[in-house]
């Protein structure tokens, strides 16, 4: 219960977001505008602050990656499994496929927040950090069928795997964040989340799509309760501390990325389906996420 009353103003702003979105005040044109605000400034400055002010090193941080790693790699070889059990369209199966090991930054970084603090989000932020190119590069590669040169180049154009290296290089050389521009990433910073999670809502769409219901349950049962139980698993077996397990465990167990659907659109794939997946999956994470969080406390 307390877990659930932790997460409930974010669930909170994402359904603010679905209302707000609904309003003829508030129309397509400017939820495009606070997406790319809040991806290609907010979010960043958000993640080169926690990493580069944060007090943990990250030499210590192996068991912490071999766990994100392991909960990823398995969510990755369930999502694949739907493929010869439900004998999908490529261009369905390509779409989807993504929605079993991608997670939404915007909710993981905001329970981070309410689990611990500065020292949570700097956690969650390592991991993201590690795991956006990886999961990025799997996801464009199943869609693109190996034009992998195209890749590489998205990937290290992508402004928070910039944010996280550029962090994370600064935390290690020890250099001071002057006042005047810690002040500007933490008034930047302090934005990033609300309104990130506002965008979740409104970007929240309900399509008609030809997925069947099994394979609708499979992948939301492997992003929900699979993942999750992995990374819960792998947790518990390499000692993590119950702040890291519990960061862990939320990223394991948030919904999909609502960037899942715009790949999926600009790869000519079945955008339908994987926004009745993220839909979905983004509503019923609302009761699975804070009971994840509260078994791995």
């Amino acid at each position: 219960m307390n877990a659930a009353l932790l997460l409930l103003p974010d669930f909170l702003l994402i359904a603010l977001g679905v209302a707000l979105s609904r309003s003829r005040q508030f129309d397509d044109g400017f939820w495009a505008g606070v997406e790319r605000l809040v991806y290609f400034v907010l979010f960043p400055a958000l993640l080169f602050r926690s990493l580069a002010g944060s007090p943990r090193g990250f030499a210590d941080a192996g068991s912490l990656a071999l766990v994100a790693s392991g909960f990823t790699v398995a969510g990755m070889l369930l999502s694949a499994l739907a493929h010869p059990l439900f004998r999908l369209p490529h261009p369905t199966f390509a779409a989807c496929f993504q929605c079993g090991f991608r997670f939404n930054t915007y909710v993981a970084l905001a329970a981070a927040a309410r689990i611990g603090g500065a020292d949570g989000v700097a956690t969650m932020s390592l991991l993201v950090g590690m795991l956006v190119p990886f999961v990025n590069v799997v996801a464009v590669a199943a869609l693109a069928r190996g034009q992998g040169f195209g890749i590489v180049a998205a990937i290290a154009r992508n402004p928070l795997v910039i944010a996280c290296v550029l962090g994370i290089g600064w935390n290690v050389a020890g250099a001071p964040i002057p006042a005047i521009a810690g002040r500007i990433l933490e008034l930047l910073a302090a934005a990033a989340l609300p309104l990130g999670l506002l965008a979740v809502g409104a970007g929240l769409r309900s399509s008609r799509s030809t997925l069947s219901p099994p394979a609708l349950a499979w992948w939301i049962a492997v992003k929900l309760i699979a993942v999750p139980a992995v990374a819960f698993a792998l947790a518990r077996a390499l000692g993590l501390s119950p702040m890291e397990r519990q960061i862990a465990v939320a990223l394991a167990a948030v919904s999909t990325a609502p960037s899942a659907y715009i790949l999926a659109v600009q790869m000519n794939a079945n955008g339908a389906a994987v926004a009745l997946l993220i839909s979905s999956g983004t509503l019923i994470a609302a009761v699975t996420l804070p009971l994840w969080i509260a078994l791995a406390a």
